[in-house]
């Protein structure tokens, strides 16, 4: 496939503005806007200049992780795995809006150290001008460290993205954005290795029943489902296994927001003003 006159131009920005460096680390999280910066770094500066490494721990899902993998091997890249610990940062966990930030300067200051060591003279992250319109405190943590964003540089966006990981016949050129697990807890709610492992069992179960477009959000014993409108539809269909299902990974009640999802629903600490329908209601009510 070609791609547009004005996206051909934007892309050549990327690849002017990597070509400043000689060698480059890119943060790759398993999606697509890093996915598409590796792809135009390795172009850019040849594979051996190029070094993909995703930060691991428990805020990252497996299948985030496998993503990053196929990934990395589709783009015939280097790719190494390290360990992250944002959990030891007491103000990650305490979750009080600033938790981004916590956990970008974690991964950052992991891949700056490890970039100077080994010779490798910038690292990048995906951003794009979509995230612009977002609170992002993970920006400000890059902007302290020196981290570069050439897609936001460049101008490009989320449909750019799409664009240009079809281009590069990527298996993820459509994929839904996935942010961390700890998203899914209510700001002021305590983020712990417990919550983001029912979380991550909770939507795993659900992506093995075919649901594409969901977040499982945290409120204690209920897990409040947020659903693509292409998934209402299947919600009585499925309610059974979508209640077995979650209450599988240690939730008490299941409820479906009808609001559906929004992509930046991360919930509020008071849970009062959502709409919820339960497909698992209480047996000890008499319901």
């Amino acid at each position: 496939m070609s791609i547009s006159e004005g996206l051909l131009e934007r892309r050549g920005r990327v690849v002017s503005d990597l070509r400043r460096h000689r060698r480059i680390i890119v943060a790759l999280s398993g999606g697509v806007d890093s996915a598409v910066l590796l792809g135009l770094a390795r172009n850019a500066l040849g594979q051996s200049n190029v070094l993909a490494i995703t930060g691991v721990s428990e805020s990252l899902a497996q299948a985030e992780l496998e993503d990053a993998r196929r990934v990395a091997s589709e783009l015939g890249t280097d790719h190494e795995i390290i360990t992250t610990h944002e959990l030891d940062r007491p103000a990650y966990r305490a979750n009080e809006g600033d938790r981004c930030f916590h956990c970008r300067s974690e991964l950052f200051e992991l891949l700056t150290t490890l970039a100077e060591k080994r010779g490798y003279d910038a690292v990048a992250y995906g951003a794009i001008v979509d995230d612009l319109g977002d609170v992002r405190p993970g920006m400000e943590a890059a902007r302290r460290l020196g981290v570069v964003a050439p897609l936001l540089e460049a101008g490009i966006g989320k449909s750019d993205v799409r664009e240009l990981a079809q281009w590069m016949s990527l298996h993820i050129d459509d994929k839904p954005a996935s942010p961390c697990l700890a998203s899914r807890i209510p700001t002021g709610t305590e983020v712990t290795p417990e919550r983001l492992r029912q979380i991550e069992h909770a939507e795993s179960a659900l992506r093995s029943l075919g649901l594409r477009l969901f977040r499982v959000r945290h409120h204690g014993d209920i897990a409040r489902i947020e659903m693509g409108e292409q998934d209402f539809g299947r919600i009585l269909e499925l309610h059974a296994s979508i209640s077995r299902a979650v209450r599988s990974a240690g939730f008490r009640y299941v409820a479906v927001d009808l609001d559906g999802y929004r992509a930046a629903g991360a919930a509020s600490a008071d849970p009062a003003p959502v709409t919820l329908y339960s497909i698992a209601p209480s047996r000890e009510s008499g319901q």
